[in-house]
């Protein structure tokens, strides 16, 4: 083995070890939103829901929410300019439930993106102490609500995220969106954000997002994330560089996400926020190299220690560390282990993404998702 191979056997391995040790950490030390009996809130909860083009997943969303109790006070849904049926949809809702409202949509302000300023309007909209912002393809369980809130006050905190169950139905979602949590639980250190107020530990998941109404309007809400694609999570750094206690914790007992349905949405859904994601082309990158080495090349390099290269170990045991990350987190989360042993496939087409995502931005053709077009700029500035 080269010497150049050997630093990038044990380098591979080196960070697989760690890795795997954050995994187990965050596996056995990150929190999970407790189901709550012992008290009982009234109208504290506005449920705020942007919706885009959102008639075929709307209804199941709805339909949890109406058989939340007492502490859901209104359910707005912020028509954003669909050209479906969303908005009869929401209006035939209401007619079976007081507390559904439809918000008409406004035109998208000058330095504004679609879904921070949606969630701005329908924010200003509301009447109730704490602001529950729901995804469209959203579902809560029954209880969910005021079990959310409960922690959110036990924990004193003014915005609580919470990760969902993702709901994976075909062959594509099986394969490909068990990496989502992989890449967020090997990566980030969940438990030390509960301990620590720094703004870099701020994550948040926009398919629940549970703010109280005064600090949402002190810190500017989602006017600070105004131009940001992923808004959800720089909601969360700013929220904490805003001196407000924000925090995330596993909710995938009471929540229920189905992000995409087919390939065609999950590359078009991961190639709107990959490349523009990112602070600066740096980070796309050093990214994209870590994931190429430490999680792709074990793979291609390891079975050449059946022709009796055994001197290749070290990528043998780093893909072996990379299977057993992959399949803790596949039991904590209760995701089907058939899509583990296919992880060098998914892992390769995760990276054919993120180089789509940068060739559309860099070249100007942006990345489009619900019929309007994102663009990323030289150190992801955008235009």
């Amino acid at each position: 083995m080269t010497p150049a191979m050997q630093v990038l056997g044990y380098g591979a391995l080196a960070v697989n070890l760690l890795v795997l040790w954050i995994v187990f950490w965050n596996i056995r030390a990150w929190p999970k939103v407790r189901r709550t009996e012992h008290r009982r809130f009234t109208d504290c909860i506005s449920v705020l829901i942007p919706a885009r083009n959102e008639e075929f997943r709307l209804a199941a969303c709805l339909e949890s929410l109406v058989a939340q109790d007492a502490v859901v006070g209104e359910i707005l849904v912020y028509d954003d300019h669909s050209t479906d049926g969303t908005a009869a949809l929401v209006q035939d809702w209401a007619l079976r439930d007081a507390r559904i409202r439809l918000v008409p949509p406004v035109p998208l302000e000058a330095g504004w993106l679609g879904k921070p300023f949606a969630c701005a309007r329908i924010a200003e909209a509301a009447q109730y102490e704490w602001l529950l912002f729901l995804d469209a393809d959203t579902r809560v369980r029954p209880g969910a609500a005021a079990a959310i809130l409960q922690e959110a006050i036990d924990r004193q905190a003014t915005l609580l995220s919470c990760w969902p169950d993702l709901v994976m139905e075909s062959f594509w979602e099986r394969l490909l969106m068990p990496l989502f949590p992989f890449f967020l639980f090997s990566l980030y250190p969940a438990p030390l954000s509960l301990k620590y107020d720094y703004s870099q530990l701020g994550v948040a998941h926009g398919a629940c997002i549970l703010a109280q109404r005064q600090a949402y309007r002190r810190t500017g809400g989602h006017y600070m994330v105004k131009d940001e694609i992923v808004e959800d999570a720089w909601l969360a750094r700013r929220w904490r560089a805003a001196a407000e206690k924000g925090i995330f914790l596993d909710g995938s007992e009471l929540v229920q996400l189905r992000m995409y349905a087919s390939l065609g949405e999950i590359w078009r859904g991961f190639q709107k926020n990959f490349y523009p994601g990112f602070r600066h082309a740096t980070s796309f990158w050093a990214f994209l190299i870590l994931h190429g080495v430490a999680f792709l090349l074990p793979f291609i390099i390891s079975p050449a220690m059946l022709l009796g290269e055994r001197h290749l170990w070290p990528f043998l045991a780093a893909a072996g560390c990379t299977l057993a990350s992959r399949g803790a987190l596949a039991a904590r989360f209760r995701q089907p282990f058939w899509p583990v042993l296919l992880h060098p496939v998914a892992q390769a087409m995760l990276i054919a993404l993120g180089l789509s995502s940068w060739w559309r931005c860099i070249t100007g053709k942006g990345v489009r998702w619900k019929d309007r077009n994102y663009f990323s700029t030289g150190e992801n500035g955008r235009k």
